[in-house]
């Protein structure tokens, strides 16, 4: 199969990383400027140092759909910057898959594809797209969901190691975001691990981080910029989250679930 997944930061890079391992084609889109504080896991990295390699597999940023096939013959992964997905009328993918995680539908629709997935809230299966997979952390995480929506966004992250909101390291104001600590470094409750124009963001908790915005992306206050991980393992730092496997084993489930219908297998 030829998938196309829109977004590339760590969830939707850890579905890349389990449909290419399956033996699938995939190709990936972005913004300009990701966002993804796990850049170290996040294919879109490539936007920025034109290659990123995640759990040994490598993603290249291409131009045009020609550098995207090259690209796949060499067994990598290509990610555009496209964030309308025009990449689409271009090659003949049978899957498309809505990576974005914005938590509301941007601009995917049902048709865009033989088969079109979506991940997490902002969906409603048989609507938008042919089935939804469950990003919430808990029981029904990875969930094949075909009839209705994901479980709505809270807007509280999910608890690790009895942290929740601490967890996250958020820009203390609109500027420019330079980060102090890295990915990597253990940090103390109150430690200064970024600024923003010179305005000091501290830890909320003690652990490591995991996830840091790149120096001088432009932020807005109490934007998404670090994570920070109570368990404190470093590995944990460079591969791909338990999360984003789940939420791949739900794709993979799901392409091959619709796939075998249509061949009416199933």
């Amino acid at each position: 199969m030829l998938v196309l997944i829109k977004g590339a930061g760590d969830l939707a890079s850890g579905v890349a990383a389990r449909l290419h391992r399956a033996g699938m084609d995939v190709v990936m889109t972005d913004i300009a400027q990701p966002t993804a504080v796990r850049r170290t896991v996040a294919f879109c990295q490539c936007v920025y140092d034109g290659t990123a390699v995640v759990e040994g597999i490598t993603a290249r940023r291409v131009e045009t759909a020609q550098q995207a096939k090259d690209c796949l013959t060499r067994g990598e992964i290509p990610v555009l910057v496209d964030p309308p997905a025009q990449i689409r009328a271009q090659l003949p993918f049978d899957a498309e898959v809505d990576g974005i995680l914005a938590k509301r539908n941007l601009n995917t629709k049902i048709d865009d594809a033989p088969i079109v997935l979506a991940l997490g809230p902002g969906f409603t299966a048989g609507v938008d797209c042919h089935a939804v997979i469950e990003t919430k952390r808990g029981h029904y995480l990875g969930r094949v969901i075909e009839e209705g929506s994901a479980i709505p966004d809270t807007g509280v992250p999910g608890d690790i190691g009895g942290y929740s909101t601490q967890r996250i390291i958020r820009a203390c104001r609109d500027g420019i975001f330079h980060p102090v600590a890295q990915i990597g470094d253990t940090v103390a409750e109150g430690d200064v691990v970024a600024t923003v124009d010179g305005q000091p963001v501290y830890a909320l908790m003690p652990g490591i981080v995991r996830g840091m915005l790149p120096d001088g992306l432009a932020v807005t206050e109490g934007m998404k910029s670090g994570d920070i991980d109570p368990r404190c393992e470093y590995n944990h730092c460079f591969t791909i989250s338990d999360k984003a496997r789940s939420i791949g084993g739900g794709v993979l489930e799901a392409l091959l679930r619709f796939q075998a219908r249509r061949n009416g297998t199933r």
